[in-house]
């Protein structure tokens, strides 16, 4: 099992970085998904994923407060630069 870190740092990015989280995922990884400097605009195909994702034991994390209404664990950046020393991939978006 690999740690995998996805960070997604731009709205057009928000839905492949799911999609790309949730991939690994479903192969038995340990994934996070963190939204950078963006808040998430939440459509009922997206919530539906990104809850999948979190049934799965998928972390998420966004460093802008407004997204904590979608169930994101806010981070700081530092915070999250203390979780990828752990993590054996880190994809940006």
């Amino acid at each position: 099992m690999n740690k995998v870190a996805f960070l997604v740092r731009t709205k057009e990015e928000l839905w492949e970085g799911l999609r790309s989280s949730l991939g690994l995922i479903v192969e038995n990884n340990d994934v996070i998904m963190a939204v950078l400097d963006q808040e998430v605009e939440m459509t009922p195909e997206y919530r539906e994923n990104l809850d999948w994702f979190l049934e799965m034991e998928g972390k998420i994390y966004s460093n802008r407060p407004a997204n904590q209404e979608h169930g994101f664990e806010l981070i700081t950046i530092e915070a999250l630069g203390n979780q990828l020393k752990g993590m054996d991939f880190i994809v940006p978006f």
